[in-house]
């Protein structure tokens, strides 16, 4: 399979992950991952059986790769995970071995890693931009499957069907797109690096047509691979969306003083309903004498106190402006962020109460 076919396809795969993203919601909790795709191996040496002198390197085609996943992610953005995975390269051509030679047989590697992941969603908060990147460790065994070299004459000189294992190392970088018709599943597009350690693995060696076999040993290393993959993750116990707001109470027929204005979770844009409620205030702040407005921000719980303090600034500005489109004058206007304190309906810590995503308009 061509690497421009396999491009095309990845993209098409990922592309509904577009058009169905919805803005981060942290990833806090037990989830579960998988993903497959396609992986490429750099040329890899191949030492002298019998622990010689270095005798070349191994060229080999691309194939294929899966992961499978259990991880926990902290408030903080950090998670970590126990991978399993599996990886196949089959080899085409021996290099630099001081003869022509051709080369046969797989590559198959497999083995836990345990990996350290950072999400960036929570510095970002982007609809569509939700990455990560982190590193592992770990164990990999690689098995050569009825693995040969051939001389010029096409006669197998070297072969082993051997299996060794080694330490390995990876790096990863992703970019997750939630489903936002099935709370706490998203897609995945990932491309990850391993390197795996230096193994020896015992081997035949017949020198020529109708020569003695003899057994020794013979090194592999510079086992560097890279790997695309899309996949799917789940984070258990994602909340299904929130309700709607409840209806605000018609005003008392004089001019009401005090004004709440909701917001949608871990959003600080205006529906129709909020618009109709600022300048409802912004029309009565006119028809009386006042000192000044205040705009005051606040959030429900469930995210991190810096977070908060953040989003409810946000959404006290985003007020504000509206006020100042409706007429209001800019110097009457003060405003705060109180982040999750002072909530309207008392929770505990991790609620996502709709009466406490507000802003709350004062005439003072």
């Amino acid at each position: 399979m061509k690497f421009r076919s396999l491009l095309i396809g990845a993209t098409i795969i990922s592309a509904p992950g577009f058009a169905i993203a919805q803005p981060a919601q942290p990833l806090v909790g037990l989830y579960i991952g998988a993903g497959a795709g396609v992986n490429w191996l750099q040329r890899e040496h191949l030492g002298s059986p019998g622990g010689g002198a270095a005798a070349g390197n191994l060229a080999s085609r691309a194939g294929g790769v899966g992961v499978i996943s259990l991880g926990y992610g902290l408030d903080n953005g950090l998670r970590f995970e126990i991978e399993g995975d599996f990886r196949t390269n089959r080899f085409t051509q021996g290099r630099d071995l001081g003869f022509p030679a051709a080369a046969g047989g797989s590559e198959r590697k497999y083995g836990p890693m345990f990996n350290v992941i950072y999400d960036f969603s929570r510095l970002f908060n982007a609809p569509y931009f939700h990455p990560y990147a982190g590193v592992g460790v770990g164990y990999q065994w690689a098995k050569l499957d009825d693995f040969h070299v051939y001389g010029a004459g096409g006669f197998p000189l070297i072969t082993s069907n051997d299996t060794r294992g080694a330490l390995a190392y990876q790096a990863i970088v992703g970019d997750a797109f939630p489903i936002s018709s099935v709370p706490g599943l998203a897609l995945t597009a990932e491309y990850r690096f391993m390197g795996v350690a230096y193994r020896s693995y015992n081997v035949a060696v017949t020198p020529a047509a109708g020569a003695a076999t003899s057994f020794g040993s013979m090194k592999l290393g510079n086992d560097f691979n890279h790997a695309v993959l899309i996949g799917l993750r789940y984070n258990f116990g994602q909340a299904p969306p929130p309700p709607p707001p409840a209806p605000i109470a018609a005003p008392a027929p004089a001019p009401a003083r005090s004004y709440l204005v909701f917001f949608d979770w871990d959003k600080a844009t205006l529906n129709d309903r909020a618009r109709q409620i600022i300048r409802e205030a912004a029309d009565n702040s006119a028809h009386v004498q006042y000192t000044r407005i205040e705009v005051n921000g606040y959030t429900d719980t469930s995210g991190t106190p810096a977070y908060n303090q953040g989003l409810s600034m946000r959404r006290a500005q985003t007020v504000a402006g509206e006020l100042v489109r409706d007429g209001v004058p800019q110097g009457s206007i003060s405003i705060q962020g109180f982040g999750d304190t002072h909530l309207l309906v008392p929770t505990g810590a991790g609620v996502r109460e709709p009466q406490n995503r507000r802003v709350e308009i004062i005439i003072r």
